[in-house]
């Protein structure tokens, strides 16, 4: 197996790029209704294995992409985190999706902020979004614990274009000067 970038890791997570040994994973996230309700909706299987491959193609063309997360303690596939900007996105974003088993530990706030670090450090961007659904409040307290704050309104492009989204996000320079 092949795998196209690097591996972080934090105190209880690994993220690698995604393979196909994650699809699994990634089909029970968007099967689960609440998991998957604010990052695309319910999918199908063959849906999902496209999104897999999409990740994965973007990390050879653009050179990042989701990371996907594991528990170290476990080996269990946590979701997918990191950073994400498809053509007529709003912005440079770092968002995650998590299975629902695994909220309220804290995983997405660790690994979000892995991958911060790793986009301001290694792709050369000046600001980091997130795109959050207006009635999203978990995303919300996960952002503010990042430090960012609400930025303005926008929208994904298509398929995702007929609700508006509230933009989270700071600069390089507030990540780290929050950081240190």
């Amino acid at each position: 197996m092949l795998t196209l970038g690097p591996t972080l890791e934090t105190p209880r997570l690994i993220l690698r790029p995604p393979t196909l040994q994650d699809l699994d994973g990634f089909a029970a996230m968007m099967a689960d209704p609440e998991s998957a309700r604010f990052i695309g909706g319910l999918q199908p299987r063959s849906n999902v294995w496209r999104a897999v491959c999409a990740m994965a193609g973007s990390w050879v063309l653009q050179g990042y992409a989701m990371f996907s997360v594991f528990e170290k303690s476990t080996g269990k596939w946590v979701g997918r985190v990191g950073p994400w900007m498809p053509d007529g996105w709003p912005g440079t974003e770092v968002g995650w999706g998590l299975l629902r088993e695994h909220w309220g530990k804290g995983y997405a706030s660790e690994s979000s902020a892995a991958t911060i670090d790793w986009a301001f450090d290694n792709l050369g961007w000046t600001e980091v979004i997130h795109s959050i659904a207006p009635e999203n409040t978990p995303s919300k307290q996960v952002a503010q614990r990042l430090g960012s704050r609400f930025l303005r309104m926008g929208h994904l492009p298509a398929p995702y274009d007929a609700d508006p989204t509230e933009i989270w996000g700071q600069s390089r320079e507030e990540w780290r000067t929050r950081k240190k």
